[in-house]
């Protein structure tokens, strides 16, 4: 993808207006295509990185990032990400990486969604920084949470 691409249009607004109007989780721009999905979690980034979509070099929106969902974006190589809500470890990642990172609430933390934790797939990736460690450990933990009906939409 060039970098010329983008330069003279601040994409990052653009998808975040997307996302809210269309009800969206998340949404991926790349040069030559839109990828976007209602799926919570990273589900749906799992999801593209499996079927091998190239995206590097694109912009992204998202509901919620945190440290799991940072760690498969910069494996797929965005170069930039806005983020309704930014957990704080997922922005240290961005920086960490070079990648622009913007966000209208910005949290210590990503808690599951009864509220009575830490997301599992946070837990997963508190002691990884090598976003391949990081994909295989959250496969592992996402096959694991859907064999377990209580937990299935924690994935």
């Amino acid at each position: 993808m060039s970098e010329t691409a983008y330069a003279h249009t601040d994409m990052l607004p653009l998808l975040a207006a997307r996302l809210r109007e269309e009800g969206l989780t998340c949404i991926i721009k790349a040069e030559d295509r839109t990828l976007t999905s209602r799926q919570s979690g990273i589900r749906p980034l799992l999801e593209w990185i499996a079927a091998g979509e190239n995206v590097a070099g694109a912009s992204a929106a998202d509901k919620i990032v945190g440290k799991a969902a940072a760690l498969l974006y910069v494996l797929m190589g965005v170069r930039e990400v806005w983020a309704e809500v930014l957990s704080e470890s997922g922005l240290a990642v961005f920086q960490s990486h070079g990648i622009r990172a913007e966000y209208a609430h910005l949290t210590p933390r990503i808690i599951n969604r009864a509220g009575t934790g830490m997301c599992p797939m946070e837990e997963t990736v508190l002691s990884i920084s090598e976003p391949f460690e990081a994909l295989d450990a959250l496969k592992k933990t996402a096959a694991r949470l859907r064999e377990q009906p209580a937990h299935k939409q924690d994935s």
